[in-house]
């Protein structure tokens, strides 16, 4: 049977297309996502901003002729942080089913945290010990520790990087102040995550998609691994990772806007998630770190048909 998971994330609007078989597993048909920016101009306030929700709507048309094109029978669409912590979000799903028929779901951070830990572990091998899984979205953050056994503990924070853009506002080259502004922020709201971490140890982070998946695709460029980057569970060396880090806390936009392997659409954005997993990696000691090609939209699919 063909289906389709959509994932209505804060930046992009996720579409993944597969038949699944009997077996409980599937075939990928299509795989693409369309920019958005929901959270532009007015996540910080607690609203999706007129010309976000046009973007939305848009999105969501090219996905549903896509969808009817491929002749799927049946679809989960997933609302996510920029939608489920706004003001008119509710509202916004309310109009895409009046104009397009499409029904979409708001989920709490919980179960998008579940979502995304059964995408990784499709392509990542759990052991007895624990692994830290971070999720960077634009609205939201999803931490969650888990082994073979499951998930230990896990927790959505509000620390997208459209959100803590549209709150520190960076300047175009990142200023120092504005990295201890954004560390500040990290260090008073993320006491749990770290007790957590005291309870459960964890030797490595797995970073899922977007945000990581730019970070694999630049440093394939500068280092000329293609080969290991295009693994779905790509390892990134310390070395790879500062490099990375330098390179752009040091960049103008301009600069990223042509930096190879990284998407013209994470340009603005990509300096505040470095930061962040800088931050996470000094404060937690934490060395090895993989990037999963899979996250919320893999793992739909092998838990929702």
């Amino acid at each position: 049977m063909k289906v389709a998971i959509i994932d209505l994330g804060t930046n992009t609007f996720n579409l993944l297309i597969a038949v699944t078989r009997k077996n409980g597993n599937y075939d990928l048909v299509l795989k693409t996502k369309i920019p958005v920016k929901l959270g532009q101009g007015g996540i910080d306030k607690g609203i999706i901003a007129p010309d976000a929700l046009k973007r939305g709507i848009e999105a969501l048309k090219t996905h549903k002729q896509t969808i009817e094109e491929y002749q799927v029978k049946k679809y989960r669409a997933f609302a996510t942080s920029a939608i489920r912590s706004t003001s008119n979000g509710v509202e916004f799903v309310r109009t895409v089913k009046k104009k397009l028929g499409l029904i979409i779901e708001i989920i709490d951070g919980k179960k998008e945290a579940e979502l995304i830990f059964h995408g990784v572990k499709q392509i990542s091998e759990f052991k007895s010990s624990y692994d830290l899984i971070m999720d960077i979205g634009g609205g939201s953050t999803e931490f969650i520790i888990a082994n073979k056994n499951g998930i230990a503990w896990s927790k959505s924070y509000k620390l997208g990087v459209s959100r803590l853009k549209e709150i520190f506002k960076p300047k175009d080259k990142i200023s120092d102040d504005n990295i201890i502004q954004i560390t500040n922020h990290l260090d008073e709201s993320l006491q749990e995550l770290f007790d957590a971490l005291s309870k459960y140890r964890c030797d490595r982070l797995i970073g899922s998609s977007g945000s990581f998946d730019s970070i694999v695709e630049m440093i394939a460029h500068q280092f000329k691994n293609e080969e290991e980057m295009k693994r779905p569970c790509a390892t990134i060396h310390k070395m790879e990772f500062k490099w990375v880090y330098e390179y752009l806390i040091n960049s103008t936009l301009n600069d990223r806007i042509n930096t190879p392997g990284l998407a013209k659409m994470r340009a603005d954005m990509i300096v505040i998630s470095v930061v962040f997993i800088n931050y996470l990696l000094k404060k937690t000691g934490i060395d090895k770190v993989n990037r999963s090609k899979f996250a919320l939209k893999e793992g739909a699919l092998a838990q929702c048909f």
